[in-house]
């Protein structure tokens, strides 16, 4: 079952009954797990650009649609290989900020990931 995202600013975002303090990602079937960030840091040097590896990561065989809130200020953006393989699986990639991510994800009514990056 999705859950429903309630509340986000800068810093912390309220999914269901639970408050979480740092970037989540929220599988199709909606498990909800920390961002692994550290995959695109050690490729980049910093957690704002998407790497291949985590867009591997997201990605769930099926799921045709991705909503990536992008931070408070949309610092948050996809590395080229990432946007190829996205566009390569035909997934239909969402990119806003947090707090319009946020309702996007809300209102999807097919199967989705989301990925929302709280700060920045």
């Amino acid at each position: 079952m999705k859950p429903f995202i309630y509340y986000s600013s800068f810093g912390s975002i309220t999914v269901g009954d639970h408050t979480y303090d740092h970037d989540l990602l929220i599988r199709s079937d909606g498990h909800i797990e920390k961002r692994k960030k550290k995959l695109s840091k050690d490729v980049y040097g910093t957690s704002h650009t998407l790497s291949i590896q985590e867009a591997e990561f997201i990605y769930e065989e099926g799921v045709l649609k991705i909503i990536i809130g992008c931070g408070q200020y949309g610092a948050l953006h996809l590395s080229d290989e990432a946007k190829k393989m996205f566009h390569e699986k035909k997934v239909s990639l969402v990119l806003a900020d947090t707090r319009h991510a946020v309702q996007e994800y809300n209102n999807s009514a097919e199967p989705c990931i989301g990925l929302f990056h709280i700060t920045c």
